[in-house]
């Protein structure tokens, strides 16, 4: 019985060392992701190294004695404070955010990746019609969602395509869209739409994406800079982007890129992904990963911002409610 005793504990402080060493090795590679694209990448999954942190301070500090316990802790500690130097800026803003009362005026925006695979189109599209929303940006817009895209072609007024088989990203619209057109198809590619909309207060642009994953870094950066490009005519004022970023706000790529555009993004650690059944074989009980945002420029104030329920898709919808201040 002392053996197996010994043995337990043996595994328990050894589990506890591993954690502490990769996850402190993983999050000083995040740390260099300020320089590197390549290390970047890694900086997407900080909550994971975050919790081997935590896992080797507990584990540590229970169960070790001695030196060994403050080399774990040691170890644990300093992965935290390595992923809370990438993460702790997003938890503030998200904490520092105050809901107000929403009124008529207020513009209400859904972000949602559909999911061309989705497990139940006709679940999202009672939730979307639910909502009244003014505007709704969806991507992967075709498959298995693509009973969603007509219904609502039905429901708005105004889209941003006329042909359902040729558009990845959809704008749907209560508002008269003045112009619309798509991101250029020039490499490198990016599925994206965007509208101008008619308004009491001025006409504005809203634009809706879908990046490609973060791996293999480079071309999730070169659409980013092609994204700030097209976006440059439309201004910063009264411009409202969304999309599936695939990019988490504590990776370099999007701090970089919210400066760039010089809009605000409101959707703060929230997470989006994944969410249900997302593949054939695995299923998360709840997202974890923040890479669906809103934007919008410095002539609206967000005064809700949350996150839909589950809908048959891989994402989690974002539902933003917008407040112009121009007078």
């Amino acid at each position: 019985m002392r053996l197996i005793v010994q043995l337990l504990s043996l595994l328990v402080r050894g589990t506890a060392l591993m954690l502490g060493l990769v996850g402190f090795g993983l999050a000083l590679t995040c740390l260099g992701g300020a320089w590197s694209d390549r290390l970047d990448a890694f900086t997407h999954a900080a909550p994971l190294w975050l919790l081997m942190g935590v896992g080797a301070t507990i584990l540590g500090g229970l169960f070790a004695r001695g030196s060994e316990r403050w080399v774990m802790i040691g170890l644990g500690g300093a992965t935290i404070a390595a992923c809370g130097v990438l993460m702790l800026p997003e938890l503030v803003a998200a904490w520092r955010f105050k809901p107000a009362t929403v009124t008529a005026s207020d513009l209400k925006v859904i972000q949602f990746n559909i999911w061309h695979d989705n497990r139940t189109p006709e679940k999202s599209l009672e939730w979307i019609r639910a909502q009244d929303a003014d505007v709704v940006i969806l991507e992967e817009a075709g498959g298995y969602a693509m009973p969603v895209i007509k219904a609502l072609r039905q429901d708005y007024p105004f889209a941003s395509c006329d042909k359902a088989a040729r558009c990845e990203t959809w704008i749907f619209s209560r508002k008269k869209m003045l112009a619309r057109g798509s991101v250029p198809t020039d490499k490198p590619y990016l599925a994206g739409a965007w509208a101008t909309l008619a308004d009491p207060k001025g006409p504005f642009t809203v634009a809706g994406v879908h990046y490609t994953w973060p791996i293999p870094a480079g071309p999730q950066q070169a659409q980013s800079r092609k994204l700030i490009q097209t976006l440059a005519p439309f201004g910063t004022q009264s411009t409202i982007l969304t999309g599936d970023f695939n990019s988490t706000p504590w990776s370099f790529a999007l701090k970089r890129q919210d400066k760039a555009l010089g809009l605000r993004r409101w959707t703060r650690a929230l997470p989006s992904w994944p969410a249900g059944k997302f593949s054939r074989v695995a299923a998360a009980p709840a997202p974890f990963l923040p890479i669906d945002h809103v934007y919008a420029g410095s002539e609206w104030h967000a005064v809700r911002v949350e996150r839909g329920p589950v809908l048959g898709s891989d994402h989690r919808p974002m539902v933003v409610t917008l407040r112009r201040t121009v007078k």
